[in-house]
């Protein structure tokens, strides 16, 4: 199985657009990058998805393999299979860390989710979500009132059922 990100940062976008990238979070980058090397520079996909998202999705190559393998064996011209190559494939751009360990962001997308001065990532498994940090706490505002009503002392991992998938 491969490398898993874990974690939130907030970080610094400057005027070029240039994020940097926390080094656990490049350390998963180049882990999943079958062409990485040490000197390389580690490959990712930006998903920036359909006009409602307000956030941009990092693949590891890895994970992009593994979701356009699930694609490929979709019926070919499937309402589904549509969709989904539009978004993981249509609305997506290959890009690198830099050695300073940076990612620049396009502008078009830094507009599309109203990035300025700084971007807030959390991880969401083998991708990396990055926000604007105003926008962010607003969804997880949205999130906390999705979470059902737990009894005192509850763990949050009897929402996972016996076979690992999620029951909500």
């Amino acid at each position: 199985m491969a490398r898993r990100f874990r974690g939130s940062e907030e970080v610094k976008v400057d005027a070029k657009g240039r994020v940097s990238i926390p080094a656990k979070f490049r350390r998963v980058f180049e882990s999943c990058d079958p062409d990485w090397d040490t000197g390389k520079r580690a490959q990712l996909v930006i998903v920036y998805g359909t006009r409602d998202w307000n956030y941009l999705q990092l693949f590891t190559m890895t994970a992009m393999e593994e979701i356009e393998d699930g694609i490929s064996r979709m019926p070919r011209g499937s309402a589904a299979r549509n969709l989904l190559e539009n978004i993981y494939q249509g609305h997506a751009d290959e890009a690198e860390i830099d050695g300073d360990g940076r990612l620049v962001l396009p502008q078009k997308l830094r507009e599309k989710i109203g990035l300025t001065d700084s971007a807030f990532f959390i991880s969401a498994g083998d991708s990396l979500k990055v926000w604007n940090p105003a926008a962010y706490a607003d969804e997880e505002r949205r999130l906390e009132e999705l979470v059902p009503e737990f009894e005192p002392g509850a763990d949050p991992l009897s929402l996972l059922t016996p076979s690992g998938g999620a029951e909500v």
